[in-house]
């Protein structure tokens, strides 16, 4: 099978495209043949060696697809051949075939493509967990999204207002943000065209209930400022590539909450009743991914260096099937 190969840390152009023997599922194991695969910027950072995990070189990159089960492993249970089906993983995803365990998998809902299946994962799964588990966000909520052009966080924009919050997305650029109004933002900042925290102070006079953070960097203290008392603020990611210092007077003074997500921290019923609404949201169409690039598997490295530049507007999928 021909997949993309990471043979050494190092930037997206060090991944080559190779011919690898087809992986036999074990154990528990499902094999699928991959119809798309999303990326994602933890993708880049494992290439580059940066991630807080450490895969040894080589490997095939990827942590996001969808695809057909053509493989069962011994002692699995669930699926059968010819099943459609998308999942998660921390590598292997850029290859026309992967091998994973039978849990991690969904089916893929009729009617839904591959591109669409692959994109909705990992964004749309951090978004919607963390809006409904950690801010617990409520109809006419004020809720900041920074990052709100890319994949994380145009869902959480998506996902906020359709949950009736207001939402002030925050992004660099007037593509990013067009993307954002018509994903249901109800207010855009350019913060490369005006002081965030002045931004946000006219947007947000009596303070927001909370900040969505999948960057980091500069605008997370801004937008810190910007919660009212006893607003929340939830870090998912470092975009931009620099974890920020926040001077701890501010959460004493705003009496505010400054909260990292992970999937492990939510609760086994909450979880479930999450992925429920996601399903939902998916299978009827209510909520679909903005997919702003799509590249054929051979030009992987040109798909990870959009991302790695940050100028991928929602999600980027590599069509395997090309």
């Amino acid at each position: 099978m021909r997949a993309a190969v990471c043979a050494a840390h190092g930037p997206p152009e060090t991944v080559r495209i190779g011919e690898l023997p087809s992986p036999e599922p074990g154990p528990g194991e499902v094999a699928v043949r991959v119809g798309a695969a999303a990326v994602n910027f933890p993708d880049v950072l494992l290439i580059a060696g940066r991630y807080q995990v450490s895969v040894p070189t080589p490997f095939v990159p990827g942590s996001e697809f969808a695809g057909t089960v053509i493989g069962i492993g011994p002692h699995t249970a669930g699926f059968t051949v010819g099943d459609r089906v998308a999942g998660t993983g921390m590598y292997g995803a850029f290859a026309e075939e992967v091998a994973v365990p039978a849990a991690g998998l969904t089916r893929v809902p009729e009617g839904i493509d591959d591109r669409t299946a692959a994109a909705f994962g990992v964004a749309h799964r951090t978004a919607h967990h963390t809006l409904r588990s950690v801010v617990r966000v409520e109809p006419g909520d004020d809720v900041v999204v920074l990052g709100a052009g890319g994949g994380v966080g145009l869902a959480a924009v998506q996902l906020a207002a359709h949950l009736g919050a207001r939402v002030i997305a925050v992004a660099s650029s007037s593509e990013k943000l067009d993307a954002a109004t018509e994903n249901g933002a109800h207010h855009v900042i350019n913060h490369r065209l005006r002081p965030l925290r002045d931004a946000l102070r006219d947007a947000v006079p009596d303070g927001a209930a909370a900040v969505i953070d999948p960057v980091g960097g500069e605008l997370s203290e801004p937008a810190l400022r910007s919660l009212r008392r006893g607003g929340r603020f939830v870090t998912v990611g470092f975009a931009s590539d620099v974890i920020p210092r926040i001077p701890l007077n501010l959460v004493l003074i705003k009496g505010v909450t400054v909260q990292g997500f992970q999937f492990g921290d939510i609760s086994a019923g909450e979880f479930d009743r999450n992925e429920r609404e996601l399903r939902d949201l998916l299978a009827t169409n209510e909520i679909r991914p903005h997919i702003g690039g799509v590249y054929p598997l051979d030009d992987v490295a040109a798909a990870l260096r959009q991302v790695a530049d940050g100028r991928a507007v929602g999600k980027v999928v590599v069509d395997v099937s090309r």
